[in-house]
């Protein structure tokens, strides 16, 4: 360690030292205490930059490359989380797209007649549809490229599926369960408040649309 008597603006530096390891602990410490991310994050980036100059005046050459390398993970993750809530309250406000949510997303294939999923199934899953094309069974109604399906399961107390829903067309599917669909909506409560704005905004889409295509079938089978 450096001389102990060394003094900083009338301090002495080993009790400065000691001050800022402590502080960087009760950061530490305070950030398990926090139930959302991006605060969580912000706290931890300030324990780990006061662990980084602990490390480097006491010196303890491991504790500061152990909170070296935090520094940017958790730098990197707050980045995600603000980003995304970014994208998401984009999205609330008109832009219906669902791209924000690929990166937590994995990549699945079904072929054409695959039955996604029967009205009344347990629903553990929600879907964006990149290529193809589904069909909602009940109504014969199709789902195009670009939409969500299943996200209404996500928001019901018993998470059952309220139709069905068949691929018409060989399909490609980005897929989220509802379990990291969870993480996020209680990582965030701005994530949590705009998601429901989208899929609220989603299910009036569907509801005119229904509406619309009820309207024109009568006057299709008197032509």
């Amino acid at each position: 360690m450096h001389d102990s008597h060394d003094v900083f603006l009338g301090v002495d530096m080993h009790t400065i030292v000691l001050a800022i390891g402590f502080i960087g602990g009760v950061l530490y410490i305070a950030s398990h205490y926090m139930k959302t991310m991006v605060p969580l994050r912000v706290c931890e980036i300030l324990s780990n930059a006061l662990f980084v100059g602990y490390g480097f005046l006491y010196p303890s050459y491991p504790t500061l490359f152990l909170y070296g390398i935090l520094i940017p993970l958790n730098a990197y993750r707050l980045y995600e989380m603000i980003e995304l809530i970014h994208k998401v309250r984009h999205a609330a406000q008109g832009d219906l797209s669902m791209n924000w949510l690929k990166p937590y997303m994995s990549k699945r294939h079904y072929k054409k007649g695959d039955l996604l999923f029967s009205k009344g199934d347990h629903a553990s899953e929600m879907f964006y549809i990149v290529h193809g094309k589904c069909r909602v069974v009940e109504i014969n109604v199709d789902l195009p490229e670009g939409r969500l399906v299943g996200e209404l399961g996500f928001l019901t107390p018993e998470h059952a599926r309220t139709q069905s829903v068949e691929c018409v067309e060989d399909t490609e599917m980005m897929v989220i369960t509802y379990d990291k669909l969870s993480e996020l909506y209680f990582q965030n409560p701005t994530f949590g408040f705009y998601f429901l704005r989208l899929t609220s905004e989603r299910l009036l889409q569907n509801m005119k649309r229904l509406e619309q295509e009820l309207e024109a079938r009568p006057k299709a089978a008197t032509a």
